[in-house]
């Protein structure tokens, strides 16, 4: 069967060849050799036939072109020494201007190296490894998608469904390792671990296979897979893991474009075991042209090839046909007349990585048509031809799976766009506005097992399998609260309580899945601890422990070995001291309740009320009226009084009442908080901490306390504590004991700890004898510890957020400890009652303008009812005596208030309507004592003297009118009789 298919082969390329020569006599026919796998395998019979007919149909479109290419096939028989002999007869005996193939990246490995001494061109369709770029070589043209392009399409995936470890699973060989470290740079730059890599050779046996997946199964808690393999080893793993197990719910299966693009050339067999696979390969966009391409490929290749008839078009044989035409237009445009070969002098020298078999020339044309060959440019079945570097462009990757028989599209990846469910029309992704690796832009996917639940990524390795758990051992029965553990040798088992022990469990209830695991005591066989908290943590990082429970403190050493959850504790380290009272027992405590800015401002008010009050009322009050003495101690009497509210005096005048008002008001809320703030202050204990510095500490080389074991200690000795001042304790009852001896007495007089503990001593022993102070070192608090990259970290996390943001977390607390009854700071525990300024200076700002508002409006009216003094015309009167005449006015009696008109009234019920001595702005005559003086009426300095020259002024009665101050706007009712002032001459 095997030869019919070669001697058909070669019928069909003679029979091209042979016809492009009886069309045209004067065609110039180009040999080119084709090194092809095609006795095993259907890559190289499918390209065979798209070659042929590549220039069946590019000749027949271009009939004017003088060039015709004639392939002289070679079969490699899938070996690699085989296709170089083949490469090296096609150079050397047929002088062939360039060679097409080989099938496989091995083969291509050793061909490329001859092309590159000959300076023939080398282009394949098939091999696809990156490694073959390595060579660097202008004379190799890679026409296929290079699978280093793939990587990113594959680790978006990945980083879409947020899986954090991948196992790769490869051929080994140079086509299998080409591949992975592209693969594994990829990964690593999205923080994806690789934590074992799967190489299985091409000639493994189904028993090999088998071990190697039993292994991972059963060692590597990962259950994501990308296979890279040809088609042939791919089949038998995927078939062999279906039998074990390892295809159901829960496994994740990737494969890249060696599978994916032949998946269509599996048998059912195989198709069935792949069920819930996704595939990765380069997507070719449906044209009319690939359809009737596909449609009469398929009729001529069961023409041929009648044993072959479920045998598909693949990728592969498109590109093969690309190729074949890109190949043809480089060979017209070069023109290529020569095809001799030259003698080249350097094929005697020895090659290290290829044999010198015997000397061979060099192609004339092989430079030109190489780059020829690299500028060619058009629209082929794959789409735009575009050879960069030596290699196709083809940025577009389609992500498939597999279901069934059938395979059906889910996305596309760009890498511009990253993750797309479609294309629009001009096949680009142009929803997307930056990079996307959401699974929100894929379609549906059927997983492993026929489901559409997602997996989770991992579990644990094996059925059956625990979580070894270490977990530390308190010394006696110290801090039991947090974790306790005990033996039972009835069952020989650990068992373990305690704070700790309570929310690990809590946070397995909420993970979705089972977590079986078992508690291994991390003590010697006496009991006691076998080491520190750092050792225990090693023991992960050595593989003795699958994880870490208990009061384990997140810091940055241990995070170096191994991986923390979220914390479930309050973090830090804080400082606890003993309390002292505060409360001073002495003669000037009650000055205490105010602050010295509020005194003075009180006192400052007190004194600026009484006058205004003064001012408001000294015209129309005769109680604020008299010598100097009794006007100043009546209005400072009256404004203090007014702070027991013990004020006798009538206040007249509506602007002083409103004064008053406010003024009572404000007293009010002064009165009523120094009472309070005193009260407090004589009654309720005051305490505060002995120690508030770590400085006073070592200044004062006191002595400091710690838990034994604990990494504090690392911090107090880089805060500079000598060890002779630091002393251990095991428990609170030491610690305790330690602060009553004090420091003189070898005992402690602060301990420093982390919060979890600090809370639970003050829990225990009451806030007024103990409080936490600064400062405070950040830690990370309690975590659990897991292996660098575990994947239960991201899950055990977010439940204990789940647990420590709800009502859980509270419920275990309250099971083990006692809430402390106080807060952690000084100013927490003792109130500072002294009342500042900044706490009424409102009150203040209020009754200053409302007494300014009053005295500005009795000033205004004052001065415009006697406005004609500072109007009076007479330059020998200055400045100052009228002020003097004003203050005169001001200091007089304002007969005109009804205050002064009621007694007046009933003096005149009694005695005679002018028995008193009559004074400015009444209608009574002056009284009989008032004529002793002159006609003239005396005010201030304007006086009768009649030895000196005298200028004679007449002054209208409104100018000695007084004033009404309780009727603002009131007229003088009665007219003064004109009266002569005399002014001395200057």
């Amino acid at each position: 069967m095997i030869l019919i298919v070669i001697i058909t082969c070669w019928c069909l390329n003679m029979l091209g060849g042979g016809m492009a020569q009886i069309r045209n006599e004067s065609n110039v026919v180009v040999k080119v050799g084709a090194v092809l796998d095609i006795s095993n395998g259907t890559v190289g019979i499918i390209g065979l036939s798209c070659i042929n007919m590549a220039l069946s149909d590019f000749y027949h479109s271009h009939s004017h072109y003088k060039t015709r290419i004639q392939i002289i096939l070679r079969d490699s028989h899938k070996d690699v020494l085989t296709a170089g002999a083949q490469a090296l007869d096609l150079i050397k005996n047929e002088k062939v201007q360039a060679i097409m193939g080989p099938t496989t990246t091995m083969q291509a490995n050793f061909v490329i190296q001859l092309g590159d001494k000959a300076h023939v061109p080398i282009v394949t369709f098939s091999a696809t490894s990156p490694s073959l770029a390595s060579l660097q070589s202008p004379y190799f043209f890679q026409i296929s998608q290079i699978d280093s392009a793939q990587v990113k399409a594959i680790t978006s995936i990945i980083q879409a469904f947020g899986w954090k470890q991948v196992v790769p699973i490869y051929i080994d060989n140079s086509f299998g390792e080409g591949l992975i470290p592209y693969l594994t740079n990829a990964l690593q730059q999205a923080n994806i671990q690789l934590p074992y890599l799967s190489a299985i050779s091409l000639s493994a046996t189904d028993d090999a296979i088998t071990q190697e997946l039993y292994k991972i199964m059963t060692i590597i808690s990962t259950r994501v897979f990308v296979v890279h393999m040809s088609t042939n080893l791919g089949s038998k793993l995927f078939t062999l893991a279906k039998k074990i197990g390892m295809m159901s719910q829960g496994y994740v299966w990737i494969v890249t474009d060696s599978m994916a693009n032949l998946f269509s050339s599996f048998d059912f067999t195989v198709k069935e075991s792949m069920e819930g696979v996704l595939g990765v390969r380069t997507y070719i966009p449906k044209t009319n042209k690939l359809d009737g391409f596909g449609v009469r490929w398929k009729r001529k290749f069961i023409s041929h090839n009648p044993t072959l008839v479920d045998t598909n078009l693949n990728i592969f044989g498109i590109w093969a046909y690309d190729a074949t035409i890109a190949l043809a237009m480089a060979i017209e445009k070069v023109g290529i007349g020569n095809t001799n070969f030259g003698y080249n002098e350097s094929n005697t020298s020895s090659n290290y990585y290829m044999p010198n078999f015997e000397k061979f020339g060099i192609a004339q044309n092989g430079e030109k048509l190489s780059e020829a060959l690299s500028k060619t440019r058009f629209k082929g079945l794959s789409g735009d031809f575009n050879v960069v570097d030596g290699k196709l462009q083809a940025p577009i990757f389609e992500i498939i799976n597999m279901i069934g028989d059938e395979e059906k599209r889910v996305g596309f990846w760009t890498p511009n766009k990253g993750l797309a469910r479609n294309l629009d029309r001009k096949g680009q992704i142009s929803n997307n506005i930056i990079y996307s690796t959401s699974k929100n832009d894929l379609g549906s996917i059927i997983w492993p097992g026929d489901v559409y639940s997602i997996s989770k990524g991992w579990e644990i390795p094996t059925v059956g399998k625990k979580l070894k758990i270490g977990v530390p051992v308190k010394y006696g029965d110290n801090y039991t609260e947090f974790l306790k553990i005990t033996y039972d040798r009835g069952t020989n088992k650990t068992e373990a309580t305690g704070f700790c022990i309570d929310v690990f469990k809590a946070v397995l209830d909420i993970l979705p899945y089972e977590l079986p695991y078992e508690f291994l005591a991390y003590a010697k066989p006496d009991g006691e601890m076998a080491g520190s908290y750092n050792d225990l943590i090693s023991q992960i990082y050595y593989g003795n422990y699958d994880a870490v429970v208990g009061d384990v403190t997140i810091i940055a050493n241990r995070s170096n070995y191994v991986d923390f959850t979220m914390p479930y504790t309050e973090s830090g380290v804080t400082m606890v001291v003993s309390m002292k009272d505060n409360r001073k027992k002495n003669a000037w405590a009650f000055l205490k309740p105010l602050t010295w800015d509020l005194w003075v401002a009180s006192a400052c008010s007190l004194i600026f009320i009484g006058f205004v009050v003064w001012v408001l009322e000294h015209r129309i009050n005769d109680d604020f009226r008299g010598p100097p003495s009794h006007q100043i101690g009546t209005s400072l009497w009256f404004s203090f009084s007014t702070v027991v509210y013990a004020h006798r005096e009538k206040v007249v005048s509506n602007l002083a009442r409103f004064v008053v008002v406010v003024w009572l008001f404000v007293v009010l809320i002064l009165v009523q908080s120094y009472t309070a703030s005193l009260t407090s202050l004589l009654t309720v204990e005051q305490l505060s901490p002995t120690i508030t510095d770590v400085n006073q500490l070592l200044k004062n080389k006191m002595n400091v306390g710690y838990l034994k074991g604990s990494f504090v200690y690392g911090i107090l000795k880089n805060l500079g504590f000598p060890d002779s001042q630091l002393i251990t304790y095991q428990s609170p009852e030491e610690c305790n004991e330690l602060f009553i001896k004090g420091s003189v007495n070898g005992g402690i007089d602060a301990a420093f700890d982390e919060v979890p503990y600090v809370k639970h001593f003050l829990g225990i022993y009451s806030c007024s004898k103990y409080v936490m102070v600064e400062p405070k070192f950040k830690t990370g608090g309690f975590g659990y510890a897991f292996p660098k990259g575990s994947p239960l970290v991201a899950d055990i996390s977010r439940a204990i957020l789940n647990v420590t943001q709800g009502g859980k977390i509270k419920t275990i607390e309250n099971t083990w400890f006692r809430e402390p009854s106080c807060l952690n700071s000084n100013t927490d525990i003792f109130l500072n009652n002294n009342l500042g300024l900044e706490s009424f200076w409102g009150l203040f700002l209020i009754a200053g303008i409302c007494s300014l508002s009053a005295l500005l409006i009795f000033l205004v009216t004052f001065l415009y009812q006697h406005n004609h003094i500072w109007l009076y015309n007479n330059s020998n009167t200055s400045i100052w005596r009228r002020f003097r005449v004003l203050v005169r006015i001001f200091d007089q009696k304002d007969l005109n208030c009804h205050a002064f008109k009621k007694s007046e009234n009933k003096k005149e019920s009694s005695d005679s309507p002018c028995s008193f001595e009559a004074s400015p702005g009444t209608h009574c005559p002056p009284s009989p004592s008032s004529q002793t003086e002159s006609n003239v009426s005396v005010y201030g300095d304007f006086s009768f003297s009649p030895n000196i020259e005298m200028d004679v002024v007449q002054i209208t009665n409104q100018e000695v009118a007084p004033v009404n101050n309780c009727e603002i706007n009131s007229q003088a009712t009665a007219n003064m009789t004109s009266s002569t002032f005399v002014t001395s001459s200057p």
